[in-house]
């Protein structure tokens, strides 16, 4: 059923509470989960999400944007408000450069099992807990053909806004799941026979190159935060310890820079690429 849009001019309108204090992080990312929702800012993550299923809430919109979104708006089963950039910035707390968000409702992440049946290559996240690295490892995993993320109980949300807009949609397109417990969840990924791939700058890693191909074939990349990288226990628990070669006395990359390499190292060859 298309409904009306609203227009909205008092930023404290209890309507527009899903878009409130969108600049405190600690805030959001208690309560977008608490509350089953999460934020799509700008045309293409807002239609990126709904494509991929996630049921609209509402939306909040400038008026320059009605025409470009007649078509989800025609469609739209949640309300639609429309706002002066202003009253926009005064909700958000932030200049809203694309004006248009979208809050959207989360659904249930499938079960790990369901996402290792079959999956030829995954990615497993430690304590990556940076919005914009999160974002950029699921873009790089989208575009490099990984099956599926599997993130650490500490990792930080890959709904949150930033992750979101990072990845340009990215996070509607591969599927993830939380691993607990960790690490000991581990062996569930092992025992759905794929390879562990613990990705550490040691020198005794085996390049990433040198891998025979039996290493890749059905495999699972580990990478941990940016700076800390991988515990000693994820190490511990990985089949294989592998690296990427440096020059120019550079010691390692950032982490989503790291995980491009690797997804698309283990990807190389691949019977479906």
């Amino acid at each position: 059923m298309t409904l009306r849009v609203i227009r909205v001019d008092d930023p404290r309108d209890p309507r527009l509470t899903d878009y409130t204090d969108l600049t405190d992080v600690d805030l959001r990312r208690r309560r977008e989960p608490a509350e089953g929702l999460f934020m799509a800012e700008g045309e293409k993550v807002i239609r990126r999400s709904l494509h991929a299923g996630y049921p609209l809430r509402s939306m909040l919109l400038t008026e320059r944007w009605l025409d470009a979104m007649a078509d989800v708006i025609g469609h739209a089963e949640g309300p639609v408000y429309v706002a002066a950039p202003e009253t926009v910035e005064q909700v958000t707390g932030y200049h809203v450069h694309r004006g248009a968000l979208a809050s959207m409702q989360r659904k249930p992440l499938p079960p790990v099992a369901e996402l290792l049946a079959g999956a030829q290559r995954v990615a497993i996240l430690e304590a990556v807990n940076d919005h914009t690295n999160i974002g950029a490892i699921f873009r790089g995993a989208a575009a490099l053909g990984m099956d599926a993320v599997l993130l650490s109980p500490d990792c930080a949300d890959p709904l949150y806004r930033r992750a979101v807009k990072v990845s340009m949609g990215a996070v509607f397109s591969v599927p993830y799941a939380r691993l607990a417990p960790w690490p000991q969840a581990l062996t569930a990924v092992r025992d759905a026979g794929l390879t562990l791939l613990a990705m550490t700058p040691a020198d005794r890693a085996v390049p990433l190159h040198e891998l025979p191909r039996t290493a890749v074939e059905r495999c699972a990349v580990m990478l941990g935060a940016e700076g800390p990288g991988l515990t000693r226990k994820a190490l511990d628990a990985a089949d294989e310890l592998v690296r990427i070669p440096m020059s120019h006395g550079v010691d390692s990359l950032n982490v989503g820079a790291a995980a491009a390499v690797a997804f698309y190292a283990v990807g190389h060859g691949r019977p479906d690429a």
